[in-house]
């Protein structure tokens, strides 16, 4: 009766269509989801034990879970006369660091992107290229210069042997910031009579201002998370959170390990989920398409 509705007043009934869903198809599903839960499993698995072990007071194997939970390791890392030493020299080298190293990249970022000159590339990728190596080999290598300069163990030194995890960040991503900036812009300024120092401030430092914060942070929590360097030259009176995390480590138990891994990635937690609208916006991965 109503397919006899639908034919008087015009209209035809639509058939329902069912999806057939192929072996090979469900075969892809599956093995899609099986991936994504073992990367979730492999990346926040670790997290979860590492929250496990700080609030932890005893934890025995075969138990998944602790079997008494206390807070006592989170007073005893508190209550530590180094560990307020180590966040406050951290929280003092890392904003210099970042500040000489936007004094020193960000020229030549600019430069990067707006002159051609001779060995531009080579010079360009060469900055990138020594994040390729150990850098044990080459922190050493400066630790001799520092100690031919009277700069082992001293403030000067640290800044120095900080500065090297900055630079590829602080020049990359501010070059493929300033190249996103149209040219035209800047000489539609200069037409109107903006000089070259108003034509950057105004024109071209505003746009790029987004990828350079980018850089800004990235070269922070790079100084912030140094260890190796720090160590090496700055031990035994410039002693920061990641080379402190090497004495919780081997005299400590797992416990207050834990505590100190996380109060040390807090810092980064919060930096990074500030500046992610930018990474997600493509600004991180811009100076890896750079010519």
């Amino acid at each position: 009766m109503s397919n006899q509705n639908s034919v008087q007043s015009g209209f035809l009934p639509i058939p329902s269509i069912r999806r057939t869903v192929s072996p090979s198809q469900a075969l892809s599903r599956s093995l899609a989801t099986a991936l994504v839960l073992a990367l979730l499993i492999f990346v926040l698995g670790p997290l979860v034990v590492l929250v496990l072990w700080a609030f932890a007071g005893e934890w025995f194997y075969p138990s998944l879970i602790p079997q008494k939970f206390s807070l006592s390791w989170w007073s005893t890392v508190l209550s530590d006369s180094h560990f307020g030493h180590s966040v406050l020299l951290s929280f003092i080298f890392a904003p210099v660091v970042t500040i000489l190293s936007a004094c020193i990249c960000l020229p030549a970022a600019y430069a990067f992107s707006r002159y051609q000159f001779p060995g531009r590339r080579a010079m360009f990728i060469g900055i990138f290229a020594t994040n390729a190596f150990p850098k044990m080999g080459l922190y050493i290598a400066i630790a001799g210069i520092l100690y031919a300069t009277h700069l082992m163990d001293t403030f000067w030194g640290v800044i120095v042997i900080q500065l090297m995890n900055t630079v590829v960040v602080m020049t990359w991503i501010p070059a493929a910031a300033f190249s996103a900036v149209p040219k035209s812009l800047e000489e539609a300024a200069r037409d109107v009579g903006a000089g070259p120092f108003r034509t950057f401030w105004h024109v071209t430092l505003p746009m790029a201002r987004p990828g350079i914060i980018v850089a800004m942070i990235q070269a922070f929590l790079a100084s912030f998370d140094e260890a190796q360097g720090t160590f090496l030259v700055g031990a035994p009176n410039y002693i920061t959170m990641p080379v402190q995390m090497y004495s919780m480590v081997t005299n400590y138990p797992q416990q207050a390990a834990a505590v100190y891994s996380i109060l040390l990635s807090m810092p980064s937690l919060i930096l990074l989920l500030l500046i992610r609208k930018y990474i997600v916006g493509g600004y991180l991965a811009a100076g890896f398409r750079m010519k």
